[in-house]
């Protein structure tokens, strides 16, 4: 059972006990109040935090404790994402591209450089827009849709991974994910590139803890992390850590 439906559950059966007792002796209202605001920030937190699978069933941490993977969001980035692959491929590394549909669709000739190089596509939506996650069940499953269409035309394959934009997720969103029998890949070490341009801070803050089945959350636009992640490779080198595709780490199936 979702453990939404769980807090569901308790939060009828508290309901119901109340009223119960309500009809016994006076209740306050704010019981019924607490009850409210307990419910809706269980539900709010579970909505914003990935990895508590509060909705959706999520794989943030892989299987293998020798290894970690590589994820990259948002792209393709024309004139940034060839940078990435072409560190990669220097370095021998293969990670997951995470892709936005419209993107895929402008610029088939990097979606099709990320394939080359042995790295994985998953879906990512098709606009990434701030409402995603606002629409309604069908609205979310037509952008999956879109998406995996667009990555179907450049790879010839359908992807099985989904990343919800902004790591959120809701009924919708979770509707959206089962009716297209998407695995849900979240992470476990969550670089905030796209806010920390201190480099030495970047670092830091994606090393100082990082260990086997790791799951790394980076952004194709982020300059920091390119300029960082020379010397993060080093550092999981350093410590006896590989790399690999998060596909592997995970053991699933990353395409149809």
């Amino acid at each position: 059972m979702p453990r939404n439906r769980l807090v569901d559950l308790l939060t009828v059966a508290v309901l119901l006990a109340l009223v119960l007792w309500d009809l016994q002796q006076s209740v306050s209202i704010g019981w019924y109040i607490a009850v409210a605001v307990v419910y809706l920030s269980i539900n709010a937190l579970g909505a914003t935090v990935l990895s508590l699978q509060y909705f959706v069933p999520v794989r943030s941490r892989g299987v293998r404790t020798d290894a970690i993977a590589l994820t990259f969001d948002d792209g393709p980035v024309p004139g940034k994402t060839e940078k990435i692959l072409a560190l990669l491929q220097a370095r021998g590394v293969q990670a997951a591209f995470f892709c936005i549909g419209h993107r895929v669709v402008a610029n088939p000739r990097t979606v099709a450089a990320i394939h080359a190089g042995g790295h994985l596509l998953g879906n990512h939506s098709y606009w990434h827009g701030k409402t995603f996650d606002l629409q309604t069940r069908g609205a979310i499953a037509a952008e999956l849709q879109d998406t995996d269409y667009a990555l179907t035309t450049a790879l010839g394959r359908k992807p099985r991974f989904f990343r919800p934009p902004y790591g959120v997720t809701n009924p919708m969103v979770a509707g959206a994910v089962r009716r297209g029998g998407y695995t849900v890949v979240g992470w476990s070490v969550r670089s905030f590139d796209t806010v920390i341009q201190d480099r030495a801070k970047l670092l830091r803050r994606i090393t100082q803890s990082l260990k086997g089945g790791d799951i790394v959350l980076f952004h194709d636009y982020s300059d920091c992390m390119l300029d960082v992640l020379p010397a993060f490779l080093d550092h999981v080198a350093k410590v006896g850590l590989k790399v690999v595709r998060v596909d592997e780490l995970l053991q699933e199936k990353a395409y149809e």
